[in-house]
């Protein structure tokens, strides 16, 4: 039975660790930066090691492609993001990342032919913690990404996603290249650590995902009148921040209403002028929630836009909000659920059936393909902070599950 190196998984991760913009800080590694090009550097030449031919498709996602017996067969692909949240931890993306550098070294290792090609994947801006977008490079792959958005997408600097593109070499008039032509691909597996608390509390070593929430991403801006604080009555102010505070409030009471898990979030908000003895004017706020229920999701969106438009009668203020992701929740495979489940057993590993409430990769790729996704525990059940950790050997139990699976599904000569 093959299985996967710890200490290569380790040495992989603590060499991408070494590749961000806040030293000391936790793991910042934004899409399209100096930081992202040394990550990709390193993967690049872990590829190569590995037999893989390589290729950057139009969105800038990195893939190693190793041939199969049946050149025009679908191709199975398997890997995640590489791209960080600001202060965040160094296993968020890259375990799966390196989940697939250590497959294909092990299938380049002991000579192991597939009938179907596999394609090993670093996707960018899975976070969109640059653009505010997410889910850029699978986003891409099944055409959900326009060459409009690649406009209207900006960081806080104002560079938007194509300019940031162009800058690093790709080309954004080319965009559409990125998408997979249907029947291309086979499936698509990742790997990802839990972020949450279940499997470590439990101790089980792998979790096998059976739906991703759905998600729904919003920008709002509540503009006002910025007035002097000391000499403009209060009966008189056009206050946005009240306004986007009862807002921010509103959501956190229509999610818990809304139940069956669902969540809500401002976790972003910026007022302007933003002076002490100023009148707030405008503000801009993001919103993120999440559910399993799709009806449940588009009803906190609804009553959220129904509750900014009071807002404006109540404040003389007026409200927008602008949609920036919509995804429905999602069931992964039954097929590729059933030989996780059968793979684990086989090598002895505890698992328990779980649902996501973050959103993946796998998520949007489960509409042209089937998927799978496997968690790994843990550490504290913290992440997105400096203090996100997984022990390697965890890790490693979830490389061996998936590539045993891989092995099965790929029609592997072993």
């Amino acid at each position: 039975m093959f299985s996967a190196s710890s200490e290569r998984i380790r040495r992989d991760i603590e060499a991408m660790s070494a590749f961000t913009a806040s030293p000391g800080q936790g793991m910042t590694r934004f899409s399209f930066s100096g930081e992202d090009r040394k990550t990709r550097d390193y993967i690049k030449d872990r590829m190569k090691e590995a037999g893989l031919t390589l290729f950057e498709d139009a969105a800038g996602s990195l893939f190693g492609r190793r041939a199969g017996s049946r050149a025009d067969a679908p191709a199975i692909m398997i890997g995640s993001h590489f791209d960080s949240v600001k202060n965040g931890g160094c296993f968020d993306g890259p375990a799966g990342v390196v989940m697939g550098l250590e497959i294909a070294r092990v299938l380049h290792e002991n000579g192991i032919e597939t009938e179907f090609p596999l394609e090993f994947a670093a996707l960018v801006e899975e976070e969109g913690a640059r653009f505010g977008g997410g889910l850029h490079g699978s986003r891409a792959m099944t055409g959900k990404v326009s060459r409009e958005q690649l406009d209207s997408f900006k960081d806080r600097d104002g560079i938007s996603v194509a300019d940031a593109m162009k800058s690093f070499g790709l080309d954004p008039e080319r965009i559409a290249e990125a998408v997979r032509p249907k029947g291309s691909l086979k499936a698509f597996i990742e790997l990802h650590i839990e972020q949450g608390p279940i499997l470590e509390a439990e101790g089980i070593e792998i979790g096998i995902v059976k739906t991703i929430v759905g998600i729904t991403q919003q920008e709002v801006e509540i503009l006002g009148r910025p007035d002097h604080a000391g000499t403009t009555p209060m009966d008189m102010r056009a206050n946005a921040l009240l306004a986007a505070s009862e807002a921010a409030l509103f959501l956190d009471g229509a999610a818990k209403e809304a139940g069956e898990g669902t969540v809500g979030t401002v976790g972003r908000m910026e007022v302007f002028p933003g002076g002490a003895n100023i009148v707030p004017g405008r503000v801009f706020f993001t919103v993120d929630i999440r559910s399993v229920n799709n009806g449940k999701l588009e009803g906190v969106v609804s009553s959220l836009g129904l509750f900014l438009k009071e807002m404006e009668k109540k404040y003389g203020v007026t409200a927008s909000m602008k949609e920036k992701i919509k995804v429905a929740p999602v069931e992964m495979s039954r097929e590729i659920f059933d030989l996780f489940s059968t793979e684990a057993e086989k090598r002895g590993y505890s698992t328990k059936t779980m649902q996501s409430g973050a959103g993946h990769d796998a998520m949007i790729m489960a509409a042209v393909t089937d998927v799978g996704l496997i968690f790994v525990p843990s550490k504290g059940g913290r992440s997105h902070c400096p203090e996100e950790w997984t022990d390697y050997e965890q890790i490693r139990k979830g490389v061996d599950v998936i590539l045993g699976t891989v092995l099965s599904l790929s029609g592997a000569k072993v």
